[in-house]
């Protein structure tokens, strides 16, 4: 502790400039999630820590990429379920664009079927919601500290993978899917039409017909018909936020 003389400028001036240090040297943060409540609980959260600061909050992936030059942050929070296209897409845009901000993405979709698909494009760790009030501040310093989060459960299957003892590849038939394709099937799930998903993702209609096309194959699915009702029963089974 300084011995400070009470009433000496210099000496106020002093504490002044090692606040001022004190918070230059706070670790910047961005949340991306669309839902006010919770970019509110993640704010409060992570502002209750000494060495951590929010420095932004986008609700979409275009709010994020046009924010995110000026905000300057070490790390972004990300959503995968936003309003203008998934977060996957825009997790590969930050590692593209702006490969020193690591990302941790903090969502409700099911971590067996995400996690690998967040880690291979870019993302350092990832948390499920249910969990971030308990673990969140644990998976941010370990991925500040440059290491990968995931959950204990979620190690133990990437463990697996690599030593290629998977388990029998039936037992996750989305697994098989793309991206892009994985992409398609939630927003089919949710309602959306071919021209809106076609708008929303930026690619033709035709396209988006071919993914439909090469989803059923994939799931052994009949018709369009019976894509859809698949689809609704998964998001409606609570595997979407």
């Amino acid at each position: 502790m300084k011995n400070l003389e009470k009433g000496s400028e210099d000496s106020w001036k002093q504490i002044d400039e090692d606040d001022q240090m004190s918070e230059e040297k706070k670790i910047r943060v961005m949340i991306v999630d669309d839902h006010p409540i919770m970019r509110h609980g993640l704010v409060q959260l992570i502002d209750a820590q000494p060495e951590l600061e929010v420095c932004s909050l986008a609700g979409t992936a275009a709010e994020a990429l046009a924010a995110i030059s000026a905000a300057q942050p070490e790390l972004a929070l990300v959503d995968i379920s936003l309003p203008d296209r998934n977060g996957l897409e825009l997790l590969k845009d930050i590692h593209a664009q702006y490969p020193k901000v690591k990302v941790l993405i903090v969502s409700m979709h099911d971590e067996s079927l995400y996690a690998e698909r967040a880690l291979r494009a870019g993302a350092r760790g990832y948390i499920m919601k249910e969990e971030a009030a308990n673990k969140l501040i644990e998976a941010i310093r370990t991925v500040l500290d440059g290491h990968i989060y995931v959950s204990g459960e979620m190690s133990a299957r990437i463990i697996e993978m690599i030593s290629g003892n998977s388990g029998d590849p039936q037992a996750a038939p989305l697994s098989r899917l793309s991206d892009r394709e994985l992409e398609v099937f939630e927003e089919i799930g949710r309602g959306k039409a071919t021209r809106e998903m076609a708008e929303m993702m930026g690619i033709s209609a035709r396209t988006i017909d071919a993914h439909r096309a090469h989803i059923k194959k994939k799931l052994g699915l009949k018709d369009g018909s019976e894509l859809v009702r698949y689809a609704v029963r998964w998001v409606e089974a609570g595997v979407l936020d």
